[in-house]
């Protein structure tokens, strides 16, 4: 391992590394609220408190998006029982947790592009599928188009990247989903410049994009 001139790795690897303890320990966090399948408000202000105190966690994927929601949902003060709810569901994503408790998530499985490629958004042309933790589908479209990118409700074979959501079932192949990413991978095995990105890397990217 490159070491520095003290002996110690690098500032920025040890950086990184406190950063992915902080994801590890925020998942866990994560699980033991949703183990009575309810989010109270005292439990959304302690998240929202932890991530303000553990800044590595804070500003990489799935923090950021969490600390998000969580001060739109609290700025009120109230954590409204709508509210409950769309933050027990993102909870659910985060950890990979599905309706029938299995703690996975089937995404990972996925045809991804290994590397997956650098993105631009200006001029390029995205299409989602799957459920965004980042927010609604038109609200990620939104993003894109203020951004300079352009959306496309299916893939096309002209240069195209897939964004791929949570799916939250093993029979993702044969939903809506899953056609859209048969058709991605079709094109993408031709040759074609389609790409299939996980919505972890696009949102971490898109940070990239909309910091500098």
């Amino acid at each position: 391992m490159l070491l520095d001139d003290h002996g110690q790795p690098p500032r920025i690897i040890n950086a990184q590394r406190v950063a992915d303890r902080g994801t590890d320990e925020l998942i866990g966090l994560c699980k033991g609220i949703l183990v009575d399948e309810i989010v109270t408000q005292d439990e959304a202000e302690f998240l929202q408190q932890w991530l303000r105190q553990n800044e590595g966690a804070k500003t990489q994927w799935p923090g950021n998006i969490l600390h998000t929601r969580i001060y739109e949902y609290l700025k009120d003060g109230i954590l409204d029982i709508e509210e409950k709810e769309e933050l027990f569901e993102l909870l659910k994503c985060f950890v990979g947790a599905t309706d029938s408790n299995i703690d996975h998530n089937v995404s990972t499985a996925l045809p991804f592009d290994s590397p997956m490629p650098p993105l631009n958004i200006v001029g390029e042309l995205y299409c989602f599928t799957g459920r965004m933790n980042y927010g609604t589908r038109n609200y990620c479209q939104s993003v894109i188009k203020s951004l300079g990118g352009h959306i496309c409700t299916t893939p096309r074979q002209q240069k195209c990247v897939v964004v791929v959501g949570y799916l939250g079932s093993r029979d993702w192949i044969h939903s809506t989903h899953g056609r859209k990413i048969e058709k991605a991978v079709g094109y993408r095995e031709r040759g074609l410049p389609v790409a299939i990105i996980s919505e972890e890397h696009w949102a971490n990217e898109l940070d990239k994009a909309m910091s500098s």
